[in-house]
């Protein structure tokens, strides 16, 4: 039975520049005949993979192009003063090494000791990595490696007969390989861009800096510019696949279930760094709602704000409840099992669609429960 893990929040960000286009302005979408603030996907997905540094670091792959600088940092100190090796020759038989990856075509090393392509290896990746180098290291320096060499050090990256070398982050957000298409993921885990759920105008923060040290009878600022930021409330949506999730970490359930709350209270509390030095724009979500589902198709509740929401009071109150009746409506649609649980900070009237909990804990505790109930 298929058991998928849904969760939405809206987010009333102040004034800010949360994730900035190649111009340095807010990114934006066209949705619904109206222009929207938008954070993009790769931006959320930052921040929850920075968030699980601080869980745990074993969670979190690299994705390095400067593998043979790592390795070579590390051989150095395995081999130490018996190899009677500089470091340069050391990361000459890396590059060897590193240019053994790939089935479709080799991994290639540039001048700079950088990979041609940006590889995304988790830790225990990288260690296995690193092992075999060091197990075959005379090997690696002879003029022709041998095959069986070759195999151990793409055998190194997480194959589907070991047991999973695969962090947290590639379990849930995938990564692609072009090299080695055998070693790519499929995610478990899908995340929309947030959208606000009304329309937004650009603005402008006209800035100056004046010199401290500069004569007093000097008049003038001595740097000016601008800043474009928005204010604007969010609606905020990621889906899991939770066989997905386990079946990416080899079945190990327990993991899949740390990473799974990991993930859903990163998705609430993680936020993007952009300019908030400039902005301190940390506001909280004050809506969230989880939903576990079994064997549905995902809903994204986007549409509730098509028509762009125009509020006279409260506009995270009036996209709560725009957001809480789309959802009713679909549910009535289209059926299927489903528990839903709230965190309600502007007080909504959830119903009988949800359960209310009064902390992000206690809606960690609920999802966890009634996903390992199936």
């Amino acid at each position: 039975m298929k058991t998928i893990v849904e969760i939405h929040a809206l987010q009333n960000f102040a004034p800010s520049n949360l994730n900035r286009d190649d111009t340095g302005a807010p990114k934006d979408a066209l949705f619904g005949g109206t222009r929207r603030a938008r954070v993009s996907s790769q931006c959320a997905k930052r921040a929850v993979r920075e968030y699980f540094k601080q869980q745990n670091a074993e969670w979190v792959a690299s994705r390095t192009k400067r593998l043979v600088d790592e390795i070579s940092k590390q051989l150095c100190e395995q081999l130490g003063e018996q190899a009677r090796m500089t470091a340069g020759d050391v990361a000459k038989v890396v590059e060897s090494a590193i240019g053994c990856l790939g089935s479709n075509k080799k991994v290639k090393v540039d001048k700079d000791k950088k990979t041609d392509v940006l590889l995304f290896i988790s830790p225990k990746e990288l260690a296995a990595l690193t092992e075999a180098i060091y197990r075959n290291f005379k090997a690696l320096g002879a003029a022709k490696v041998p095959d069986s060499v070759m195999k151990e050090l793409n055998d190194a990256l997480d194959g589907e007969n070991d047991r999973s070398r695969l962090s947290v982050d590639v379990a849930l957000f995938g990564r692609m390989l072009a090299v080695m298409p055998e070693k790519n993921q499929n995610a478990a885990c899908q995340v929309a861009h947030a959208i606000s759920t009304h329309a937004v105008e650009r603005e402008f923060d006209f800035y100056t800096a004046v010199d401290d040290l500069k004569p007093e009878d000097t008049a003038g600022a001595d740097m000016m510019g601008t800043v474009e930021f928005n204010s604007a409330c969010f609606y905020r949506y990621a889906v899991v696949d939770w066989a997905k999730l386990s079946e990416n970490l080899q079945g190990d359930e327990e993991l899949a279930a740390k990473g799974l709350r990991a993930f859903l209270e990163g998705f609430v509390v993680a936020e993007p760094t952009g300019k908030q030095n400039t902005f301190a724009a940390h506001n909280p979500p004050e809506f969230v709602l989880a939903t576990v589902r079994r064997n549905t198709a995902p809903r994204n509740l986007a549409n509730a704000f098509e028509s762009a929401i125009r509020a006279r009071d409260n506009l995270t109150r009036t996209s709560t409840d725009a957001l809480l009746a789309k959802a009713r409506a679909l549910q009535g649609a289209y059926g299927g099992e489903s528990m839903a649980f709230v965190l309600d900070l502007v007080g909504a009237d959830a119903g009988d669609y949800a359960r209310c909990v009064d902390s992000l804990s206690a809606l960690l505790d609920a999802v966890m429960t009634e996903v390992r109930r199936g």
